[in-house]
């Protein structure tokens, strides 16, 4: 027999919401493009596959964020999947202000893109459409080329923390 329990609930502020939300395991991407000015780049969880034909993906990037504009103004950008080794490079790309692209090997996609060199695989993209969403962008991109570069542990975020998985 099936016992029913009630859940408590909690009035969403965005501290519980985001603690909510955080129950949720996320891989971790990092965002990257060539611009005019340099190469650029954000890490990012939400990211998924939205569709295999055509091949696209979308990303939220946050409206306060002070490297989505010069990813948004470049047309296209380089998303790199990141491994379990990888979390001291997602914290940099995550600090503002970090000399993001110093002490680490890199690569360069077909469009120019940076990546790291040692990452588990990467997409070129191309923006398809940006739609206003709360306090973030949804950004849907078609995924042109793209390649597997290594097989480790992903890096995976929850709770608040990376994790890893058990093999």
């Amino acid at each position: 027999m099936l016992q029913q329990t009630e859940p408590v609930s909690t009035s969403l502020d965005q501290r519980s919401f985001r603690d909510i939300l955080g129950r949720f395991t996320t891989g971790v991407v990092l965002v990257t493009a060539q611009t005019a000015h340099g190469p650029t780049g954000m890490a990012v969880n939400s990211f998924t596959s939205v569709s295999l034909d055509p091949p696209l993906v979308a990303l939220c990037a946050g409206r306060t964020s002070t490297t989505w504009p010069a990813v948004r103004a470049a047309g296209g950008f380089a998303v790199s999947i990141l491994g379990e080794r990888h979390a001291d490079l997602c914290r940099l790309f995550s600090t503002p202000g970090a000399d993001r692209f110093s002490g680490h090997e890199w690569a360069r996609t077909e469009a120019g893109h940076p990546i790291p060199a040692d990452g588990l695989g990467w997409l070129d993209c191309e923006i398809s459409v940006i739609h206003p969403a709360g306090d973030h962008e949804l950004v849907v991109a078609s995924a042109d080329r793209g390649a597997l570069t290594g097989a480790v542990r992903p890096l995976v975020f929850h709770a608040g923390q990376f994790r890893t998985l058990l093999a």
